[in-house]
């Protein structure tokens, strides 16, 4: 009898256990465990890094970026219970980066030349010192694509994902995105829509066919740092640049007070790059199709 119960016991305390481990496994509560994590480390370290020198906030920024990195390790590992290959290290990390941020590079600078070509913007060197010019917008710009990559891409993209297949992913976290920007200085529903487009499809698109956070992470960087470099207002953030720009087009041109991400050039362009990423997608097999029970 004795034996009896403490099998018992060993089954009900399995039952427990098994329900618990399929409470965490369930995607939207990983989801939102996760970005929980991983904006709380960044508030944490922006709140540390308020005041502080150039090299200060460097560093604060990269343990921030690294902590939100080992966070998300911590929470599909342990808490999905998954394999996390989009984190793989090695060599591959940095080569992905780099191509990332190419990426980002050309999307902008094309951008901003089409916008120059039909009268939008006009710049002008802005004598300020380049050091107080440069790192901050560095720091600006790796802290948001760390943080949003791997909350919006790595987490919410792969939840979704994992419940109705890449399409619905790809869909929901592009709208996501898009509005997640409407609080900032200038947006409007068209600012929100055009990041939707631009942002939200192409890094989906970049991880759909990649299927690293490096990637995304690296062309996240390289389009913010651009546009802060050049003066243009990152999602309605003015930037104190290296140059200083005139706008002297329409909005549907310039994107206005918001900045290049609210204009209609960027919007195509993105398009033109995310189509051939998500054929390319196709072509890996990196797509998963929503699972259909039969009856």
């Amino acid at each position: 009898m004795r034996k009896t119960n403490t099998q018992e016991n060993e089954v009900l305390s399995g039952k427990r256990k098994s329900k618990f481990v399929s409470f965490f496994q369930f995607p939207l509560v990983w989801m939102l465990a996760g970005a929980l994590g991983i904006i709380l480390a960044n508030v944490a370290f922006n709140s540390l890094s308020e005041d502080s020198q150039a090299l200060e906030s460097i560093i604060l920024t990269l343990v921030g970026s690294a902590v939100a990195i080992v966070i998300y390790w911590l929470v599909m590992k342990f808490l999905a219970r998954r394999p996390v290959p989009e984190l793989r290290l090695q060599r591959r990390a940095g080569s992905e980066m780099i191509s990332g941020a190419v990426v980002g590079l050309i999307f902008i600078i094309v951008s901003t030349a089409l916008i120059v070509l039909f009268d939008g913007y006009s710049f002008k060197w802005s004598n300020e010192n380049i050091g107080s010019v440069v790192w901050p917008i560095i720091t600006t710009s790796l802290g948001a694509a760390v943080v949003e990559e791997l909350i919006f891409r790595g987490l919410a993209f792969q939840a979704i994902e994992k419940m109705g297949g890449s399409w619905i992913a790809l869909t929901l976290t592009s709208l996501f995105f898009g509005i997640a920007h409407l609080g900032n200085p200038g947006a409007t529903m068209w600012g929100a829509l055009s990041i939707a487009i631009e942002a939200g499809v192409l890094l989906g698109a970049a991880f759909l066919w990649r299927r690293n956070v490096w990637f995304i992470i690296g062309l996240h960087f390289c389009w913010n740092t651009t546009e802060g470099l050049l003066g243009i207002p990152v999602s309605g953030h003015p930037s104190s640049g290296l140059f200083t720009v005139e706008v002297t087009g329409p909005t549907l041109l310039t994107g206005g007070a918001f900045g290049l991400e609210a204009s209609i050039i960027p919007v195509i362009i993105s398009l033109l790059i995310a189509i051939p990423m998500l054929i390319f997608a196709r072509r890996k097999g990196h797509l998963i199709s929503l699972r259909r029970d039969p009856k």
